[in-house]
């Protein structure tokens, strides 16, 4: 009888480790600073995965996208990340070159975003067009292409993210070299002169347009879509441009080293589901990957929709990164 007591608490004792041991579960992700803040949709996400994945969510956060790869080629065969979310199709050739990820491996249905993006190795969880946006208050006549923005009012200026640290401040860079081809850094030349000032990334780029530091900041065509939600104020908008605007498309991959892959995995899928997927729109302020609950909000309607999309291919990307950076920066500096 005293050895089926011991059993039985043996047994009770095992039932009520079991949740708290698959609670030391720790998946480890990197992201972008912005993302994880209170009020992005890192805290929303690790709750609703948690509540399933009997595991915790650590993020851990860096100032921007680029700055994600950087970290990454630094950390090496020692970084702690499981998953990284947050790079976009710029990045994709230079972090499969760095030997850190794997295949994921998974053929998630009802993914779309601009030219039907494929990956083996990233998966995509949202995307954006980039935009200036102005304030109506102080800008009257916005510029309505990329050549009047270059070209315009040095008076009206705008703050930018930096290229070699930002995700935005690249996409700028790109949008740039689209548009003007080998006469880029031309146009950075004369562009040079509405720039206030060039941050490490989007968050105290936005941050500095809203305090009224510059009445134009570079940030993506959904941005308007916050403040009227978020805000109720329509005081602030993206200009549409006439010869297009570039897109980014945000995504996640496993890494090699990951001490849980299934639970990446795990992960990925709930990333690309519906689940997360609802809570993109009003915390990232982007565009969804996939199938969200319910249909976006009315303020998405009213969005500036780009007639034109430009995208370059990520392998060109990364061949020609290290030049048209080096581009920029002599335009930048020159006086």
């Amino acid at each position: 009888m005293r050895m089926r007591l011991l059993s039985t608490i043996a047994a009770l004792a095992v039932s009520l480790a079991a949740p708290a041991m698959a609670q030391d579960k720790t998946l480890t992700i990197y992201t972008y600073e912005s993302f994880v803040s209170e009020w992005g949709p890192g805290p929303k996400v690790k709750e609703t995965f948690e509540k399933t994945c009997g595991c915790t969510v650590e993020w851990v956060g860096v100032a921007d996208g680029v700055e994600l790869l950087t970290r990454l080629k630094l950390e090496g065969e020692g970084t702690k990340a499981d998953l990284v979310l947050g790079l976009d199709t710029n990045l994709i050739t230079e972090a499969k070159a760095t030997g850190l990820f794997e295949a994921h491996g998974l053929t998630p249905e009802g993914l779309t975003v601009p030219g039907g993006f494929s990956d083996d190795t990233f998966l995509p969880y949202d995307y954006g067009h980039f935009a200036v946006i102005y304030d109506t208050e102080t800008v009257k006549n916005p510029p309505t292409s990329l050549k009047e923005l270059v070209e315009g009012d040095a008076s009206q200026k705008i703050v930018i993210e930096d290229p070699r640290t930002s995700t935005p401040g690249l996409g700028l860079l790109l949008w740039v070299k689209s548009v003007y081809g080998d006469k880029a850094g031309e146009a950075w030349g004369t562009l040079k002169n509405r720039v206030l000032t060039v941050t490490p990334g989007w968050s105290e780029a936005y941050g500095l347009f809203t305090k009224g530091e510059a009445p134009m900041v570079l940030s993506y065509t959904t941005s308007p879509a916050y403040h009227v939600i978020a805000e109720k104020s329509e005081r602030y908008k993206a200009a549409a441009f006439s010869e297009g605007h570039y897109v980014q498309i945000e995504v996640a991959g496993l890494t090699r080293t990951s001490d849980d892959k299934d639970l990446a995995k795990q992960f990925l899928t709930f990333m690309t589901g519906p689940d997360f997927q609802s809570i993109i729109p009003e915390t990232n302020w982007m565009m969804p990957a996939a199938k969200t609950k319910d249909p976006l909000p009315a303020a998405f309607d009213a969005l500036v929709k780009p007639e034109k999309t430009f995208l370059m291919a990520s392998d060109e990307v990364a061949a020609n990164r290290k030049a048209w950076i080096d581009e920029w920066l002599a335009a930048m500096s020159a006086k």
